[in-house]
Parts: C-alpha cells; structure tokens; sequence
C-alpha cells in the first residue's frame, strides 16, 4: 500500500485525518455529502501514522453516527476484487474496527457486514474479533462452518487452524464451536486448541535461538557476527556482557568501545552507559567523529539512557551541537533538565521543528519536556505543533503541554479536545475546557454517558458538573 497523501490541516479531510475534534465540529456545519465523502476517504485510506497505535475508530464511527451515514463506500471497499490480492490488515483493518463501533451503537447495517466479512474477506480474523465483542452467540455459531473451512482436512490446513485458535485475540468464538457437538466442528475445534497448547509447551521447553560464550571476547563475537548479517544484536549483548564482565575486564571493554569493529563497539557502549561509567561521555563524543552510521545510532542511544549528573552537565554542553548528538542532549534536557536548562529546551525545539516539520521523531521527547518545565514562552510552537501534526499522539502530547503552558488552552484547543480521536486527549480536555460554553458540557454529558469511554472519563465529568451531568 501507498502512504496517504495527508491534506492541509485547514481542510476538512485534513482535519478529520488527524481525528482533531473540530474535524467532527465543521463536518457537522459542512454539507453532509462534502463531509461524508470526507468520512468516507479517511475510513478507506487508513491516514494513521502508525495504523497499530494512533486511534480513529471510534471517532469516524461517533461521525457515522452524528451525520446518519451510509455504509456502501465501505461495502465496496471490503469485497473489491483488491481483498482477494492484498490480504494486509492496514487495508480493511480500520473500516472493520469502526463497523464494530457502529454494532456497538445499535447500527445492524454495520454487524450484517462485519459478519459476512467474515465469512467471505480475506482479513476475517480481526471482523471475528469485532464480533467476538458484539455479536450473539447465535451470529457467532452460524460462521463456524465458513470459518473451518478455511482450513483444509490436511497436515498443513490442520496445522494453520491450531495456529489461528492459538493466537486469537479474542477467544469467545473458538470456545463457543468448541462446544458444538458436530464432530467435523466441534471435534476439529478442540483438537486445534490441543495441539496449539502443545505447541507453546513444546517451545518453552526448547527455546531456539543462538547463545554467546560465557566471556566478555565472546559476547563481543557473538555482536559482531550477527551486525556481519545485518541483524544489529548489541542491545542483548551488553545484558550479557553485564553478567559476565568483572573490572579486570574493564580496560579491554574501553577499548573495544573507542576503536572496536562495529558490533562490538556498539556492545560496549550500550554497556558502559547502562553502567553508568562517565569514561563512556568521551567515547560517545569520539564515536560521533569517527564510527559508522550503526555506531552513531548506538552511541547517541546509549548517551540518552544516562541518568546521573555527569550526563546532564556533558547534554548542556553538547546541547548547541548541529548534530545527533545535538538533539539527542536536548532530548536528555526534555526529560531529566531543571529550570535552568529551559532556554535549552525550547531552542532544541524550534530547531526541530524547523529542521524535521511538525511530526519528527524529536519533538515527542521535546514536546513533554516543555510542558514538563513549564515553558510559557513556548505555547506558539506547540500550537503550530497542534495543529499541523498528522500524529494524534503527538497532538495529544502538545495539548498536555499547553495545558501546562498556555492559559488560553482552557478555552481554546481544550474545546475541541473534547471531540478528538485519543482518548487521552478527551480526558485531558475533559478536566482543563471552561464550562461556560454550552457546548463543552453538552459534549461531557454525552462522554460521560458513553459506554464506549472508559470509567475514568465518568469520574472526570462529574467532578467537573457534578453527579446530575
């Protein structure tokens, strides 16, 4: 699949591809066939940056609901003649979770679908799970046969049926034809659940995988040979160089991190920073003049893991660096930084917005650390940050930030907060938006109310309107 195109935030698709509560605020004002267009390219083009972790589900479904939208385009999406050649989950995954929503909200429309999904769509695990939460167990027993026969009567179909029932996320279904008293249902059903145990037993038992020799040269061997294959192992290896290394050790662990081959200087960096050894704030420093691309990521990484005081004074003075090591100091001021370091914090921002945009990996780190030391003079970038960013997570971060910094957020980006696609972010606009506007307890009621949300936000709304909301 291609990345979707994000459009600029001050459109319509921009907004609602963000899952920024005023994308769901203008859509209602907007003509309902521009706005479910909208809705529609958004649920079919995953726009998430990371489709595993960003939320949008239950927003666009709430949208569904708010403009009493149709379910066709999405129809039309799942059984495409695509669905039979591109069986990936980031395709029809985020149009499965907001038909589940929608089931949950009473839409029978949405759980027709989600149940002949899965009996007919190559993604059919994950609308099982959307229906393992929703559907009756008459729904779920009539998609036995479908499902089961998915698998072939061989070794190979056997063996992929026990894979299935073992990694379900949601196990109600399985358990339910288990009991079918139907042996080529209820008979095949448990025995995949055997084997599936057995399987797991079996590699508990028998861990694979290779193993170093008890020694600090083997250990940085062990490193080596697997950096020689690509496959960078220096995290795990300094775990094991911590437990065979004594401090006679420590003058060949030195050297290996100042001039070692690749693997085994990443090894003895991670080491020497996770034991907190000031020797290794030099060896970083040297490694950013003189090691490869894979020992400057390992020596920035290792740099930022420190802790103690001789990393905070060594990140104030590396802060002004045009470099990794630059950002990575400000990151270490963000997070472990005193009042004194605030000036440092908020260039190392701006330079990352200006260098990266408003969605580089930096500015998370950056982001919390401003509103962690209270940087008043900083709410103009975190609200660029806001609104520009197609990361809902770091939205959600810039809105904790300005709560902390900007007092206009109370009666500004608070508001909408109360309709964004993060539940954190609702929560966090649910104790922070003035109560004035009418809108901001109309929207907490409705939050309050909603067994979608989780307990906390009831407990929020109430102790901002009281048990009659």
């Amino acid at each position: 699949m291609f990345d979707t195109v994000i459009a600029p935030s001050g459109t319509l698709l921009g907004l609602l591809q963000r899952g920024r509560g005023d994308g769901t605020l203008h859509a209602l004002t907007a003509p309902r066939e521009e706005a479910l267009a909208a809705l529609d390219h958004c649920v079919l083009s995953d726009p998430r940056h990371d489709w595993q972790v960003e939320n949008r589900s239950l927003y666009y479904a709430r949208l569904y609901l708010d403009l009493g939208g149709p379910l066709e385009r999405i129809a039309e999406h799942l059984f495409s003649a695509e669905d039979v050649f591109d069986g990936e989950e980031s395709r029809t995954g985020l149009a499965l979770s907001v038909l589940g929503h929608l089931a949950s909200y009473g839409r029978d429309d949405a759980l027709m679908l989600l149940r002949r999904y899965a009996a007919e769509g190559s993604n059919w695990a994950w609308a099982l799970d959307e229906l393992a939460l929703r559907d009756d167990d008459a729904g779920l027993r009539a998609l036995a046969e479908p499902v089961l026969a998915r698998f072939p009567r061989t070794a190979e179909g056997d063996a992929e049926l026990a894979a299935a029932v073992r990694d379900a996320f949601e196990p109600r279904p399985w358990r339910l034809w288990a009991e079918d008293k139907r042996e080529f249902i209820g008979g095949r059903v448990r025995a995949a659940g055997e084997r599936g145990s057995f399987d797991q037993w079996q590699r508990q038992l028998r861990p694979s995988g290779p193993r170093p020799g008890w020694s600090v040269a083997a250990v940085f061997a062990w490193a080596e040979e697997a950096m020689e294959r690509g496959a960078g192992r220096h995290v795990p290896a300094a775990r094991c160089l911590a437990a065979v290394a004594g401090p006679e050790d420590l003058p060949e662990i030195i050297s290996v991190a100042r001039s070692g081959s690749d693997g085994a200087r990443c090894t003895a960096l991670r080491y020497l920073a996770d034991a907190g050894d000031p020797v290794v704030l030099d060896l970083v420093e040297a490694a950013l003049a003189d090691g490869s691309r894979v020992v400057v990521e390992a020596a920035v990484d290792a740099f930022e893991r420190m802790t103690d005081d001789h990393a905070l004074e060594r990140a104030r003075r590396w802060a002004a660096r045009p470099d990794a090591l630059g950002a990575a100091a400000g990151r270490v001021l963000a997070c472990r930084g005193g009042a004194q370091d605030a000036s440092l914090v908020l260039g190392a921002l701006r330079e990352a917005v200006r260098s990266e945009g408003p969605d580089g990996p930096t500015l998370w780190t950056l982001v919390d650390g401003t509103g962690r030391l209270g940087i008043a003079c900083a709410a103009p970038v975190l609200r660029h940050i806001y609104r520009e960013t197609a990361s809902s997570h770091l939205r959600g971060r810039a809105a904790a930030a300005l709560a902390a910094t900007d007092p206009s957020f109370a009666a500004g980006f608070a508001v909408e907060c109360l309709w964004d696609c993060e539940e954190t972010t609702r929560e966090l606009a649910a104790r922070h938006a003035e109560t004035a506007d009418s809108r901001v307890v109309e929207q907490l009621r409705r939050l309050a109310a909603d067994p979608a949300e989780e307990t906390e936000m009831e407990t929020v709304v109430r102790s901002r309107i009281g048990p009659e909301a």
